[in-house]
């Protein structure tokens, strides 16, 4: 019976996808997860959902709560990460207001740009936290990371602890459904190669039949661009102007690159459909959508409280909130589909032995080969009874590795400040970003990064 423990747990509806994917599985049902928090009332209502997916499988597995991380993780056999350290509120809405004072506009600000440098300097002294415990109670453990910035997050433990640790990302599953399926192009029997670094990992190849598609879907995608104004149209200029598709949304690359989101160019931002400060917006949703989860848990969510509620969610979020309400509704047992995400098939295959690949964030090590040794990439990985192995990818196109490295620069210097603890790596790290450096001078950039100190101070260490 593998111990499973989830850090952030508290993010119950990611919990109850990843917990209740492998409460799904016939190799996984019977574990023991172990929750923990530092919020005990999302702790107790993830529980009590996690709890009525269990009785839907059976109630085979083990469910323990933990305020204490410590406990939480000791003995266990994997570790999954979803933290977000200062939230929403107070943290990420500093990230997008100081910065806009100086006219710096972000759409998610998670990954990389201002808002990706200062939400790593937050969360990396707390994982290196989490790392030691690890290395002390469960050394066997292996870490599955999911919180951003992947990359920055990722390469801190991988450079600075022991433990085993591979970062994961939704964006490769999705990239080739994502671009084909606008398109009206079928899936079926299609075969692909992807290799690059988190959110800017390269669909490298795409054939079926041994047919390269890259000529229709780049005729077609520039049908679409002239006819429908849609969510797509970065990526599309990234494929057009670079050769190849990008892994993830266009909101996020449009921040991962100095040539769209410009104060100079506004036009652009209307004819390439940039949502700034989207991540936000998604906050408040998200918001919206626990209150709901609340009312509901606590047997207080009314007819029209519910009404109200679908209004202020997208559509597929509504429709997930509907079906889960529902479900609860008729009675203490909640079913749950075991989704795309990586977790689950992975211990599956690390306990049962059948391999499973997957797109996994590692030390380059040489997998990439005209990407640096210490970059953290995103290649295939192998996860079979002897844990997680990466692949070889090879060379990028130069083009590709080029822009990669622009963003492995910030990175770079993001880890080294918070390592180091010196305030002029941060500096650096600001000022190599694509983005910021692009729309502001050295000295602003300078002000800007001193101000931000200043407001996170409270979840930062003093830097020299």
């Amino acid at each position: 019976m593998p111990k499973i423990t989830m850090i952030g747990a508290g993010s119950t509806v990611f919990a109850k996808n990843l917990l209740g994917d492998c409460m799904s599985s016939p190799v996984l049902e019977d574990s023991h997860f172990a929750l923990h928090d530092i919020d005990q009332k999302r702790l107790e209502q993830t529980a009590q959902i996690m709890e009525a997916i269990s009785r839907s499988f059976g109630s085979k597995a083990t469910i323990t709560t933990h305020l204490d991380r410590r406990e939480a993780l000791n003995g266990a056999d994997y570790v999954f990460n979803a933290i977000q350290v200062g939230g929403y509120k107070p943290a990420t809405v500093i990230d997008f207001e100081i910065p806009s004072r100086y006219g710096l506009r972000q759409t998610i600000g998670d990954t990389l740009g201002i808002g990706g440098i200062f939400r790593g300097l937050r969360t990396i002294p707390v994982m290196l936290d989490i790392a030691r415990d690890i290395q002390e109670l469960c050394p066997k453990a292996w870490l599955l990371n999911y919180t951003n910035p992947m990359a920055i997050v990722t390469g801190a433990i991988l450079r600075a602890t022991d433990v085993k640790t591979v970062g994961l990302c939704h964006s490769v599953q999705c990239c080739v459904p994502e671009l084909l399926k606008p398109l009206d192009i079928p899936v079926e029997g299609v075969k692909w190669k992807i290799a690059g670094i988190n959110h800017m990992a390269w669909l490298l190849e795409i054939t079926r039949n041994g047919e390269d598609l890259y000529p229709q879907i780049k005729k077609m995608a520039e049908t679409r661009s002239k006819t429908d104004k849609h969510n797509d149209m970065v990526r599309y200029e990234l494929m057009k102007r670079f050769g190849h598709y990008v892994t993830e949304s266009s909101e996020h690359n449009a921040e991962y690159n100095p040539y769209f989101i410009k104060s100079s160019a506004p036009e652009l931002i209307e004819r390439l459909n940039i949502p700034l400060d989207e991540y936000p917006r998604r906050c408040e949703e998200y918001e919206h959508l626990w209150a709901g989860i609340e009312a509901a848990l606590g047997g207080m969510l009314t007819e029209d409280m519910e009404s109200q509620l679908m209004t202020l969610l997208d559509e597929s979020t509504a429709n997930e909130v509907k079906g889960l309400l529902q479900a609860w509704r008729k009675g203490d047992a909640l079913p749950h589909t075991r989704s795309e995400e990586y977790a689950s098939y992975m211990l599956e295959a690390m306990e049962a032995g059948a391999p499973y690949t997957f797109g996994g964030n590692v030390l380059n090590k040489g997998l990439i080969t005209n990407l640096p040794e210490h970059a953290v990439v995103e290649v295939t990985c192998l996860a079979d009874q002897n844990g997680i192995t990466p692949t070889f990818a090879g060379a990028l196109p130069p083009q590709l590795a080029a822009l990669n490295q622009t963003n492995i620069n910030v990175q770079d210097l993001t880890i080294e400040a918070a390592l180091t603890q010196r305030r002029e790596h941060i500096y650096h790290a600001a000022m190599l970003d694509p983005h910021t450096s692009s729309e502001l001078t050295m000295d602003q950039i300078v002000n800007l990064c001193d101000d931000l100190i200043n407001a996170h101070r409270d979840y930062l260490p003093e830097y020299k």
